[in-house]
């Protein structure tokens, strides 16, 4: 699957968070939240720190197309949910990278934080 235009994943490393529009799983009407937008310098991911319980998260789940607005750019994505256990865990390295210390990152023999379990990896829609 082809990835993101550099100034894309450039935006995405400058901006803290981002603004996501899913569409509603019960209502189908468009819903944005701001959250927190990390890059590996060729891919991009989102997760919600409140886990699955959240709904965009259930959103995406149900409907993993939305479009996302960072550094004056919006655009469409697909998601993909991340759901190897190791997988999570490294992007759970590369946003503490970026977001701190208070980013939990959970080890081999711990079951996945509430955000491990709610980390999705965006592609061009």
């Amino acid at each position: 699957m082809p990835g993101f235009d550099r100034k894309v994943t450039d935006a995405a490393a400058r901006a803290r968070e981002a603004r996501l529009t899913t569409t509603g799983r019960h209502s189908g009407k468009p819903v944005t939240v701001t959250v927190w937008l990390t890059t590996d310098g060729d891919r991009l991911f989102v997760r919600s720190g409140g886990g699955l319980g959240r709904n965009w998260p259930r959103n995406l789940l149900k409907l993993p197309e939305a479009s996302l607005r960072v550094g004056g750019l919006e655009f469409n994505v697909k998601a993909r949910h991340i759901t190897d256990p190791g997988e999570a865990r490294g992007v759970a390295e590369v946003i503490r990278k970026k977001h701190g210390p208070n980013v939990r990152v959970s080890t081999p023999d711990e079951p996945l934080t509430p955000g491990e379990q709610a980390t999705f990896e965006l592609f061009p829609a």
